[in-house]
């Protein structure tokens, strides 16, 4: 998703810097026309603004106050964005870390997958100060099509696990409806059909099914991911003294879709993991 905000950035006109640890990553934001950096502290000595878009809380400790990190490079001109899927609590112990620098915080975890970040229409949740948000709204408004703004730091965090427990679960339900589909021998076009304009409708479903119908895995949004998310959303409900059954079953099932050996393909490949299960007495 980071390669697809880049993209919508320079798309816009704006002065783009990125920074990725992956080579093939660096070098199709240089294509595109990104100013690359050697260390996110470079990165963060260059711009007011900083997007980090990492996979979890270890990563975005890294790029902040690792070797190199971007920590001792902010000022109070900086705002940092935190738009990774993280726990509540992370966010605002990376928010208070961060007070001596005096960088303004951010929290705005994002929705959509690569190719909504490519086409500028993610959906962002945003926690923080007014003045913080007055100054991302611009980049924002180039990166996402709608833009919720949910409350302080830690609050966008909340949102994006409610939001990503009801992703888990509607998937792992969809993976679950097909296998039954498949097993009484219906036509799966037909069946997605139906779904899509009938009461199991969800948008999750009807995205992932598509791409299964088309045999097509590729990651665009990881098995291993919705894993991490799905369980981020069932520790959070748990420290609040809320059982979540249907969420704890999304996660067994994710869970068990990556060790399975799917966790580097779509997260739709727990279709493929569905069908491999047992039949059940009839």
């Amino acid at each position: 998703m980071g390669m697809g905000v880049v993209r919508s950035l320079i798309r816009a006109g704006y002065d783009t810097h990125a920074r990725d640890i992956r080579v093939e990553a660096e070098r199709e934001a240089a294509q595109l026309g990104a100013t690359m950096h050697a260390s996110p502290a470079a990165l963060a000595g260059a711009c007011e603004l900083v997007i980090i878009l990492v996979v979890d809380a270890p990563q975005i400790e890294t790029v902040l106050f690792g070797d190199g990190g971007a920590a001792p490079a902010l000022t109070a001109s900086s705002v940092v964005v935190l738009s990774s899927t993280i726990s509540p609590e992370d966010v605002v112990a990376f928010a208070r870390r961060l007070q001596p620098t005096r960088a303004q915080v951010v929290d705005a975890p994002v929705s959509g997958g690569p190719r909504r970040a490519s086409e500028g229409t993610m959906t962002i949740m945003a926690g923080g100060s007014s003045a913080a948000l007055a100054r991302c709204a611009p980049v924002f408004a180039r990166i996402a099509s709608r833009v919720f703004h949910v409350g302080q730091v830690g609050d966008g965090a909340k949102f994006k696990l409610v939001n990503n427990l009801l992703a888990a679960t509607n998937l792992a339900a969809g993976a679950e409806a097909f296998d039954l589909a498949r097993a009484a021998g219906l036509d799966w076009r037909q069946v997605l059909d139906v779904v899509n304009a009938s009461s199991g409708a969800s948008w999750i479903v009807g995205d992932r099914m598509s791409r299964v119908l088309k045999d097509d895995y590729a990651p665009r949004a990881a098995a291993r991911i919705l894993a991490k998310d799905v369980t981020l959303a069932c520790e959070w409900a748990a420290r609040l003294g809320i059982a979540t059954p249907f969420g704890d079953a999304a996660r067994s099932a994710f869970r068990a879709t990556v060790e399975d050996g799917y966790g580097e393909e779509d997260d739709a490949a727990i279709v493929k993991w569905r069908a491999t299960r047992p039949r059940g007495p009839r």
